[in-house]
């Protein structure tokens, strides 16, 4: 099951139409055009086109698998009592006091860029259920970072 906010649950709806109204009938036209070439055992133009509509087929699977397992969470219930997903979080470093902000969203809504991060990473994870003054100790990959919790909002 996947959480995720109403923007991104409409999101990747609007992704999935892009897909299936615009993209499937190009790559179709493209494997039609080199179809029409001729000999298809020696037309790299078909089988790029049929490699592409293939890629394609699966990004709209695992699209449509998202989607079919999203539960959509109600943004008016969410609290600031402890982290949970949705929640915005100000952390710092314990070691050297560095400071940041993060979003805990799905893994389909992350963007580290604008500071958001999948639920489903080793930071989120030790984050989640932490109250406001509580030091959450988190494995990663160049070792164990203590990051105590500053504020969470909505």
């Amino acid at each position: 099951m996947a959480y995720m906010s109403e923007d991104g649950y409409k999101k990747l709806m609007a992704d999935l139409r892009e897909l299936e109204t615009v993209e499937r009938p190009k790559i179709s036209a493209a494997i039609a055009e080199a179809r029409d070439k001729g000999d298809l055992s020696e037309n790299a133009e078909y089988d790029a086109a049929k490699e592409a509509q293939g890629m394609l087929e699966m990004r709209i699977a695992k699209l449509k698998a998202i989607i079919a397992e999203a539960k959509i969470i109600d943004e008016s219930k969410l609290s600031t009592e402890s982290i949970q997903i949705l929640n915005k979080v100000e952390l710092k470093n314990v070691k050297n006091g560095m400071k940041m902000s993060y979003m805990i969203v799905s893994e389909s809504e992350a963007n580290l860029k604008e500071g958001k991060i999948s639920v489903n990473t080793p930071i989120a994870q030790g984050l989640l259920g932490k109250k406001v003054g509580e030091v959450a100790e988190i494995q990663v990959p160049q070792g164990k970072i203590h990051l105590e919790v500053i504020s969470i909002s909505i």
